[in-house]
C-alpha cells in the first residue's frame, strides 16, 4: 500500500471538511500520458476552468466559438462583445455581420464548402467565429473537422493571436452540435476532431461536465493508450 501524502491542501482540518465525495458536483482527473514531452503534441482541456473569466482575465488572445446568422444572442460571443471592455461589436452587430457574409457567399461562392471562419476583432480579444451552415440549426462534426482546418491555418506562425481557446462545442444554447445519429457526440469524438484538424489550443468542457464525477477524466488529448487497450479488452 503506498505510504499517505506528505502534504496537505488546506489549513486547519479542511482536508477532511472538503472531502470529494460530498460535493455531487465535481471531476475526477487521472493523470495524462506520461513520456517525453514534445512541442504541439496535445490539447490541454481546460478542466473546472471558466471560459469566460480566463477570456475576460485577458488569459488568451484568441477564442473559438461558433456564430450564425439568425440569432446570436445566447451564445458565448453575445457575452465577450458585451463584457470585453475594448469591443465595438453587439450581438446584433454579430448576427449582422455573419448574415451580410452569408448573403455574399450565396453571390459570389455559392459552391464553397462550409463553415467559413469570421473574424470579430475586439481589440484585445480576436474571436474566430465557426459560421453554422446556412438554413441549418446546428453543426456537425464534418463542420468542426472543415472550420478547424481553416482556424489552424489561421493561427499558424501568428505569435499574436496565440494563446488561443476554443468552446468544446457541446451543450450549446444557439450553436448545438449533432451527431451522425441525430444525438450529441462524446467529447473525446469532438477533440479527436479538432486535433486532426490540426487545431493546439486549450479545449474548455461544457459546464454539464461536473455531473460526471464516476467517471475518469485526462487533462490533455490524445488520451494514454492504455485507454485504446482497455476498451479492447485488455487490462
Amino acid at each position: 500500500m503506498p505510504p499517505s501524502p506528505s502534504i496537505r491542501l488546506y489549513d486547519g482540518d479542511a482536508d477532511d471538511l472538503l472531502r470529494s465525495e460530498v460535493f455531487p458536483e465535481r471531476v475526477s482527473l487521472l493523470p495524462g500520458a506520461g513520456g517525453k514531452p514534445r512541442p504541439a503534441e496535445r490539447l490541454r482541456v481546460m478542466w473546472g476552468q471558466d471560459l469566460l473569466r480566463d477570456l475576460l482575465d485577458g488569459r488568451y488572445r484568441a477564442v473559438i466559438c461558433g456564430v450564425n446568422d439568425v440569432d446570436n444572442s445566447h451564445g458565448i460571443i453575445a457575452q465577450l462583445v458585451e463584457l470585453v471592455h475594448t469591443s465595438q461589436w453587439s450581438a446584433k452587430g454579430v448576427t449582422s455581420f455573419a448574415k451580410l457574409f452569408q448573403e455574399s457567399v450565396a453571390i459570389h461562392a455559392a459552391h464553397d464548402r462550409e463553415p467559413y471562419v469570421l473574424k470579430y476583432d475586439l481589440d484585445s480579444l480576436l474571436i474566430l467565429g465557426l459560421l453554422r451552415p446556412h438554413g441549418r440549426d446546428h453543426f456537425t462534426l464534418a463542420d468542426l473537422s472543415r472550420g478547424f482546418k481553416t482556424a489552424a491555418k489561421m493561427l499558424q506562425d501568428r505569435r499574436e493571436r496565440l494563446p488561443v481557446a476554443t468552446v468544446s462545442f457541446l451543450n450549446a444554447r444557439a450553436n448545438r452540435l449533432v451527431g451522425p445519429d441525430g444525438a450529441e457526440p462524446s467529447f473525446e469524438a469532438v477533440l479527436r476532431t479538432m486535433f486532426d484538424a490540426g487545431f493546439r489550443g486549450d479545449v474548455y468542457p461544457s459546464p454539464v461536465a461536473w455531473r460526471f464525477a464516476h467517471v475518469g477524466v485526462f487533462p490533455s488529448y490524445p488520451y494514454p493508450e492504455g485507454v485504446e487497450r482497455m476498451r479492447g479488452g485488455s487490462s
